[in-house]
């Protein structure tokens, strides 16, 4: 069991530091400058720090997790802590994505489609990985 959730730690590190790379692409797809331009100065700036700081935190489970996979199963506070927080970060980003995001002028077409669908199927592998990480960790 150790050695799978080992291996799918670094794994899901991989994934998250591929999420964060690749979401420098969304602004343009989605083409955030023009769409924020109609918003106060403060609250574009905010969107764009809270965009960053969502893209830092996406790269730094992805390190913690390439970098620390060994540390991230070793039964202690943080380990708990850590896959729990990882685990329920996604889930959450599951509920939003579904219940939250109004999605009727989002983009159309298969690219998009497509898209989507990869990045939920990477959440939901973030929540089995991490929440199977936290079990481990307090059995």
């Amino acid at each position: 069991m150790y050695s799978h959730l080992k291996i799918l730690i670094l794994i899901s590190g991989i994934g998250h530091i591929l999420l964060a790379a690749s979401s420098i692409i969304i602004p343009k797809l989605l083409n955030w400058k023009k769409e924020l331009n109609a918003l106060q100065p403060l609250l574009r700036q905010m969107f764009w720090t809270y965009a960053a700081y969502i893209l830092l935190i996406n790269f730094c489970f992805g390190i913690v997790s390439v970098f620390g996979a060994v540390e991230l199963l070793d039964k202690s506070f943080l380990a708990k802590s850590i896959t729990l927080f990882i685990g329920i970060y996604w889930l959450a980003r599951i509920f939003i994505q579904f219940f939250y995001f109004d999605k009727s002028q989002a983009p159309k077409g298969i690219f998009f489609t497509i898209g989507e669908w990869a990045l939920v199927a990477s959440f939901v592998f973030f929540v089995a990985v991490y929440l199977a990480a936290f079990f481990y960790n307090i059995l």
